[in-house]
């Protein structure tokens, strides 16, 4: 796959940020996959699917312009998960990600896009670091929330 360094660079790390989140969820029942640590917080499975949700509007519906019919609310309200099926969701995010990198110039980078769900324009190059920014907090999100599940399997 041939792209500038900057946007290959850009993908070796979201690359290695979906990894440490399909580690991170590897082998886990559907029980943790929906169990929350406490109330108001995310359950793995809720932050998987945020967490893809939001990566493919910010790389589709805002970079590339591919509206994906997002419903961010359902990302939260979402119970029904296998570990396999949160991966297969991560790797499509990914694939899809991929080609919307393969198919960036650097002058894209300046190029203003609207969010009508947030009411203002940002720039391409803005819309790509959030998408990675965003991804890398959820992933540690889903790592604590994983140690604070089998710490509370262990003492039972």
């Amino acid at each position: 796959m041939d792209m500038p360094p900057l946007f290959a660079d850009y993908l070796e790390r979201l690359q290695a940020l979906h990894h440490s989140i399909a580690t991170t969820i590897e082998g886990l029942p559907p029980e943790a996959l929906r169990w929350q640590p406490g109330q108001d917080m995310n359950s793995i499975g809720v932050l998987v699917t945020h967490t893809a949700g939001a990566e493919r509007f910010w790389m589709g519906d805002m970079v590339q312009q591919d509206p994906s019919g997002r419903v961010r609310a359902d990302e939260f309200t979402a119970d029904q998960f296998t570990a396999a099926g949160l991966q297969q969701l991560l790797q499509d995010t990914l694939a899809h990600s991929t080609q919307v990198l393969v198919n960036l110039t650097h002058d894209d980078l300046e190029r203003e896009v609207f969010s009508g769900q947030h009411g203002r324009s940002f720039r391409v190059a803005w819309s790509l670091m959030h998408a990675l920014e965003h991804t890398a907090q959820h992933m540690g999100h889903i790592d604590i929330t994983r140690q604070l599940w089998e710490q509370q399997t262990a003492t039972k």
